[in-house]
């Protein structure tokens, strides 16, 4: 956590508010639902020279022309005209500072002690033959190129009608597909990487270990390639239509039912057990991002992750661009040198990615970002790194890697909701927790995913899409701990299946995307 709010106006009413996080922030930021017009005056005297929105800075002291504006304790801007005490700091008044060196940085300098363990802490889970743990029950069908992605569908809707109904233990039958497979170049260097998602997404968890793939027969990626290491005989795993047998459509999805089948039969054996909560492995993403992200929902995130570290579970948060300008602050954390060596290679990658593209990472934060106070990267980046709570980095993974330490893990993805959470469920989390200010209905069917408002504004009108109102600590409702605490029985709660988040009850889900960084031939 970057540090607790350190000032708040009284919530009596429609009385303004504003929110300080530390003592030493030169500006603040209006809680009040519509924001505050010009002339509002606050206990501490401070008075409005003009509107400023919900979740948007005022400025607290005079900044002057080229002077810093401090939020979090870091510098989030750098002022482009004079900004007197009760302004609005709004977007084009601030220039974004540099990205910090990545050869200068701190390597574990910091490393925080570990927190006392959690015991006793329990789910119930679907436990596999390798000793990972399931929250779901899911027959997952690959595809090695996306030329059968239509015709997997086809025979997804007659399994689901005609089969499903007889294996009542398990919940779903999902399709793997992607945009991937030929017409690219399959022996690039970078091809590693959406080669390797495709890999362990067929391994994740959830999937129980019953891994079948549908190719057509001449793509550049073979179907074999998606198999589990030793399991090379095609006839266990692949389905392809250009096979000689096939004699029409009719015999294609005769073929996959049949091997679909088989592979029912195996997971509906599959029954939930009582596992240690250190069998978890979560995901933290954001998305839909604003000023209170890295107030309320994040650092109740945040607050969560290290219960489960304490637990012995691992954690995984992402999003490289949405890390890289507050790299300072995780490297000193990491566990070791030479965990923070990768965490810097992670960051050059994208670095370079992004330059090799003529990119700039200063144009991530979308329009409601902005629209919701945040001016910039830096300032998105700062509230984004409070999902990482306070524990000790234990491990890095490259984009699609599966996970395997225990703990607070960094998991390379780019920033993009649906990406990410693609190259997650690559690294193996069978759960995922969600914060948002503006709102967004991002679910995943592969694995439960618990969505968290940073606002009671977003909660209370998309009652029926938030799971948990983190908008409660901007109020005073609820301190971080408090939200912390209530997330962690929530996760324990959606992966035993006691409770299912809004996006598995409306059946709410994201198609997945591959990240490709790869040419196209």
């Amino acid at each position: 956590m970057l540090g607790e709010p350190a000032a708040m106006t009284e919530n009596t009413g429609d009385t303004p508010r504003t929110l300080r996080l530390r003592a030493d922030d030169n500006v603040a930021i209006v809680v009040n639902a519509f924001g505050l017009p010009a002339g509002t005056v606050f206990a501490d005297g401070l008075t409005l020279l003009e509107f400023v929105p919900q979740g948007h800075k005022v400025a607290l002291v005079d900044i002057p022309q080229g002077g810093t504006v401090v939020r979090y304790g870091e510098v989030v801007g750098i002022a482009l005209r004079p900004l007197p005490r009760g302004s609005w700091v709004e977007e084009s008044s601030v220039e974004t500072p540099v990205a910090p060196d990545l050869d200068a940085l701190e390597k574990a300098t910091r490393v925080p002690a570990p927190l006392p363990p959690l015991d006793g802490y329990t789910f119930e889970g679907y436990r596999n033959p390798d000793g990972s743990v399931g929250t779901k029950n899911i027959l997952a069908i690959s595809i090695s190129v996306q030329c059968v992605a239509g015709t997997l569908d086809v025979a997804i809707r007659r399994i689901k009608q005609e089969l499903l109904p007889r294996y009542p233990n398990v919940d779903d039958v999902v399709g793997l597909t992607h945009a991937y497979g030929c017409g690219v170049a399959i022996n690039a260097p970078e091809a590693v990487i959406p080669i390797r998602t495709l890999q362990s997404l067929a391994r994740n968890p959830n999937f129980g270990g019953e891994v079948m793939v549908v190719g057509l027969g001449c793509e550049k990626l073979v179907s074999e390639r998606l198999l589990p290491a030793g399991d090379v005989a095609a006839d266990t795993g692949v389905v392809r239509l250009q096979d000689e047998r096939h004699a029409g459509f009719g015999m294609m999805l005769d073929s996959i039912m049949t091997m679909a089948e088989a592979r029912l039969e195996v997971l509906n054996r599959r029954t939930r057990e009582t596992c240690p909560a250190a069998d978890l492995v979560v995901g933290l993403q954001c998305g839909g991002s604003d000023a209170f992200s890295g107030v309320t929902a994040n650092p109740a995130l945040g607050h969560a992750a290290d219960l489960l570290v304490r637990c012995g579970a691992t954690v995984l948060f992402s999003e490289v661009t949405e890390v890289r300008d507050a790299i300072h602050l995780l490297t000193p954390r990491a566990a070791s040198p030479e965990i923070a060596d990768a965490l810097i290679r992670e960051m050059a990658w994208y670095d370079d990615y992004l330059a090799k593209g003529g990119a700039d990472r200063r144009a991530n934060p979308s329009p409601g970002n902005k629209k919701g106070g945040l001016n910039n990267i830096v300032e998105k980046a700062l509230g984004s790194v409070a999902k990482s709570g306070t524990s000790a980095i234990t491990g890095v993974l490259a984009p699609g890697e599966r996970v395997r330490d225990k703990g607070l893990i960094f998991a390379a993805t780019p920033a993009s909701d649906f990406v990410c959470g693609t190259l997650q469920l690559a690294s193996g989390i069978t759960l995922q927790v969600f914060s948002t200010g503006r709102g967004t209905p991002y679910g995943l069917a592969h694995a439960p995913v618990i969505k968290v408002a940073t606002r009671t504004e977003l909660a209370e009108r998309w009652s029926d899409l938030i799971d948990l109102d983190a908008g409660r600590i901007a109020t005073g409702h609820a301190t971080i701990e408090e939200m912390g605490e209530e997330l962690f029985r929530l996760i324990l709660d959606v992966a035993s299946g006691h409770k299912q988040p809004w996006s598995d009850r409306w059946g709410l889900f994201n198609d997945l995307t591959l990240f490709n960084p790869a040419p196209i031939t």
